[in-house]
């Protein structure tokens, strides 16, 4: 089978990724793999404090994804020979003034709900949990089974995985108009360069472009954020837990890495892909937000503001599925795209051999208006009918030996942070 991924952020590779060890044929179609949100997440991998009211459909997902963390940064490190930095670390949800507290209390019963670690913890256990939290901070919730990994490092792993598993990456092979991707005059929101589904030469297509897949008819809209990365110096002191919270009325969520880095964020504002304005402000606020929880964060040094574009739909659910057939869709992950990278990679890699999991029924295509949905001008998206099952294009391969000769894929936008999107 010849499968085209359309976007080569973290979904669309680890889809890639899949296809490819499962015998397929693949490429992936992209001018800059990574230069969407899989820079700017902050990796928390949280099924309890990523709930949220009205998105209860997500809650089976995220805690499949969640769970099947662990031996996919295991096997990706394998793969790729490259960390992921994917950290066992619980979350800290506190709140400062009386109105931050009761929201808290009101998160926890939805926190609850999803049966995992919740403890609810008093102001002298809840500064054992995280030693740096504020005096201020008088009780708080602890999210024993939310974990973190690093976003960059996972894309980076991914590029070197899919390359040595027989991935192919087409670039700016297949050439589009703008507004083929999604992309408004002025601004680097884009799905790579592809401007007719149907000239593509593949049995499948997956549409995995983040906020870029509007250009192909899907109700994916761009939820504009603002993130910032802090490094502490040598022997300061960093947070040991994720720590989310309240104040006055507003969240923030601290995110430590194993290498001194600490991610602060994030704003969240719906003004298409406009990032020109109000950034000094939502830098300032989101100082403010986290010092009141964390003080120490005063001593950090402010290395990185990056703006850029969660891929949100209609009702916050990711669209994921067939939308007509040799066309599936995995897209529209929202707050979520880098904790349900494992199980979209999965659900895709059983729609791809014609058997979708009751799992993603939920995230079905068909619940949304795609009325304008473009299949491209060619009709039929594969030049020859789908294949019954992955395997049909070669063998399916074993996972790659990490001494295999180093990765030739490029560094893409890596290395530009002002391209990065959330």
């Amino acid at each position: 089978m010849r499968v085209a991924v359309v976007g080569g952020g973290s979904i669309g590779l680890a889809v890639a990724w899949r296809a490819a060890l499962a015998g397929a044929e693949v490429v992936v179609h992209d001018p800059e793999p990574g230069s969407g949100a899989s820079r700017v997440a902050a990796g928390m991998i949280a099924p309890v404090t990523e709930s949220h009211y009205g998105e209860a459909a997500l809650t089976p997902f995220m805690a499949a994804s969640a769970d099947a963390w662990p031996a996919f940064a295991r096997e990706l490190e394998t793969a790729s020979g490259l960390p992921v930095g994917f950290r066992d670390i619980p979350t800290v949800v506190v709140g400062v003034e009386d109105g931050d507290r009761a929201e808290v209390e009101r998160q926890t019963a939805l926190y609850r709900e999803t049966g995992r670690g919740v403890e609810v913890l008093a102001g002298r256990a809840i500064r054992k949990a995280e030693p740096l939290l504020s005096h201020r901070v008088r009780a708080g919730v602890l999210a024993t089974e939310d974990r973190a990994v690093d976003p960059r490092a996972v894309h980076a792993a991914l590029l070197v995985a899919a390359e040595r598993a027989g991935v192919r990456f087409a670039g700016g092979e297949v050439k589009t108009g703008r507004a083929a991707a999604g992309q408004v005059e002025g601004t680097e929101a884009r799905a790579g360069e592809v401007v007719d589904l149907g000239a593509l030469d593949a049995d499948q297509v997956v549409i995995a472009a983040g906020c870029g897949s509007a250009g192909f008819g899907l109700p994916v809209r761009p939820v504009r954020g603002v993130v910032l990365r802090l490094r502490a110096a040598a022997g300061q002191a960093v947070p040991r837990t994720t720590v989310r919270g309240y104040v006055n009325g507003q969240s923030v969520y601290i995110v430590t890495r194993e290498n001194g880095e600490v991610v602060v964020g994030a704003t969240s504002d719906e003004r298409g892909f406009d990032r020109t304005t109000g950034t000094a402000g939502a830098v300032h606020d989101l100082l403010r937000w986290s010092i009141a929880l964390v003080p120490e964060i005063a001593e950090y040094h402010l290395g990185e503001v990056t703006v850029g574009f969660r891929p949100g739909t209609p009702d916050n659910l990711p669209i994921i599925g067939p939308l007509a057939p040799g066309l599936i869709a995995a897209t529209g992950h929202y707050r979520n795209g880098i904790a349900l990278i494992p199980a979209t990679a999965d659900a895709v890699a059983a729609v791809l051999r014609g058997n979708a999991p009751a799992l993603i029924a939920p995230f079905d295509p068909g619940r949304l208006d795609l009325g304008r949905l473009d299949l491209g001008k060619s009709g039929p998206v594969g030049a020859r009918p789908a294949a019954p099952g992955i395997e049909g294009g070669r063998e399916p391969r074993r996972a790659a030996n990490p001494s295999a000769p180093e990765s030739t894929v490029p560094d893409g936008s890596d290395s530009a942070s002002e391209r990065e999107e959330t």
